[in-house]
């Protein structure tokens, strides 16, 4: 599987229900501690997205420069 932005999305909302619906303290706090990381991953992968874009663009511009 693919791991995409909308994946960490994913399990961020999953684990952030499952502290919702959790009854045990130790148990909410490991789920929300969970929805953090997943969000954060997210997160990470935007910026990774977005940097790779602006480094493509530099690469083509500095090839149009050459040519």
């Amino acid at each position: 599987m693919s791991t995409t932005r909308e994946f960490y999305i994913a399990r961020a909302q999953e684990s952030a229900t499952e502290a919702e619906n959790a009854t045990l303290a130790n148990v909410r706090e490991r789920a929300q501690r969970s929805a953090n990381a997943w969000r954060e991953m997210a997160d990470r992968m935007e910026r990774v997205e977005r940097q790779r874009v602006v480094a493509e663009q530099a690469r083509q511009e500095r090839i149009a420069a050459e040519g």
